[in-house]
């Protein structure tokens, strides 16, 4: 009964804000096995948490698409078909795994795991509430970055081992499309240690809350160049999580279904959970660098709610956005999506990183403000004319067939 009564204790803790949240499991186990017990309290919570968001997600986002385009969505399996994420788990266990003849079968099978694993690990330094970080890494964000940037290596495995041509020219345009725009997503995110001096997630949420005194949070988003930023990071995470309108490396009309068109069954479940579950730790980043990770918006407002659910409430805010803009923006051409990253997202990501040190640099904060704004509206609009110069078409005339 003990070790019941310090996992009871634990969650309350960790649900009510209070420090040191693992103590009390730890101290009913015995010492050889704390460290094993410890490293299993914080994984988890991850893995029961972010599949069952990913399961909520995708019922959620198939009722919003059908919404947005007047159409019904799931409506018939559990209540008002929230249930449909179990039945399409099902299915995608029970189907056939198929296997094409001619591939690599060690490296077609491993793809999908090469997927997931590096997406869970990123998990492990996002600070999900006051004394709520799995592992508090001085280089947490170093460790984002590295560890995320090893999907790429699995969505190439993907295409070559499934020896489809289709299925190749899917996974080049996966990896040209993933370097392109990891550049601006990681350029975007030093403005934010260049401001608070530090790579500790932890710590960047922290020196986002509010003191006293004061009415609005210091949230880097409310600065020009953290808006900037962090507009430039959600489009970077976007691309990187193949989500419309940056969705071409599964294009339906030209590449079928792009470097996971040889998957079936459960393996493609895991390609499906690996872009959802990337997309989550991203924004968890995007929250934890410009939102204020924990903190709520008002100073008033602190407290008010456990820090967790700030976190999640902001979470759940950016997944309902993308939702959106899947359901609103068509999908861009190659060009065009290579032309966005190389010309205008790391310019203006550069940029953004020139105004960070003008903020920290300038004295007054009038000065800060009308030096940053002019600086990245104006860089905004002379790139905006470069990459979409103007053309001139001639009258459109409708004629009927004759």
């Amino acid at each position: 009964m003990e070790p019941l009564k310090g996992l009871l204790s634990t969650l309350w803790k960790a649900l009510t804000d209070q420090p040191d949240p693992k103590a009390p499991f730890l101290e009913s186990i015995p010492e050889d096995y704390r460290s094993l017990a410890s490293a299993v309290l914080s994984v988890a919570p991850i893995l029961m948490v972010f599949p069952l968001l990913f399961a909520l997600t995708t019922v959620l986002e198939r009722k919003g698409l059908g919404r947005i385009q007047n159409r019904l969505g799931p409506n018939r399996v559990g209540p008002a078909g929230f249930l449909q994420f179990a039945a399409d788990g099902l299915k995608t266990l029970t189907k056939e795994d198929v296997v094409p003849r001619a591939a690599d079968r060690v490296v077609h099978f491993l793809a999908p795991i090469a997927l997931v694993i590096p997406v869970l690990l990123t998990f492990a330094v996002l600070p999900f509430g006051r004394n709520l970080a799995p592992i508090d890494l001085d280089a947490g964000l170093l460790f984002f970055f590295a560890v995320s940037s090893a999907t790429e290596l699995a969505v190439f495995m993907a295409g070559w081992a499934s020896r489809n041509k289709y299925s190749l020219l899917g996974a080049l345009r996966a990896v040209a499309q993933m370097v392109s725009y990891e550049i601006p997503l990681v350029l975007a995110a030093l403005s934010v240690v260049m401001i608070t001096g530090t790579l500790s997630l932890s710590a960047i949420a922290a020196a986002q809350s509010p003191t006293p005194g004061s009415f609005l949070a210091p949230w880097y988003v409310f600065t020009p160049w953290g808006l900037m930023g962090f507009l430039l990071f959600m489009i970077a995470a976007c691309a990187e999580a193949n989500r419309s309108p940056f969705d071409l490396p599964e294009g339906e009309s030209e590449i079928i279904a792009g470097y996971y068109l040889e998957y079936s069954g459960f393996k493609f479940a895991l390609f499906f959970l690996g872009e959802y579950l990337g997309l989550f730790a991203s924004s968890g980043l995007a929250i934890t660098l410009f939102l204020g990770g924990w903190n709520a918006p008002f100073a008033f407002m602190q407290g008010w709610l456990p820090s967790w659910v700030w976190f999640f409430a902001k979470l759940a805010t950016l997944i309902a956005v993308f939702i959106w803009i899947r359901g609103t923006l068509p999908r861009v051409r190659m060009d065009q999506l290579m032309g966005l990253a190389w010309k205008f997202m790391i310019p203006m990501t550069l940029l953004t990183l020139v105004a960070a040190g003008l903020w920290h640099r300038l004295p007054s904060a009038p000065l800060r403000w009308v030096a940053c704004t002019a600086l990245l509206a104006g860089a905004f609009l002379v790139l905006g004319r470069v990459l979409m110069p103007r053309t001139r078409h001639g009258r459109r005339v409708y004629r009927y067939a004759d």
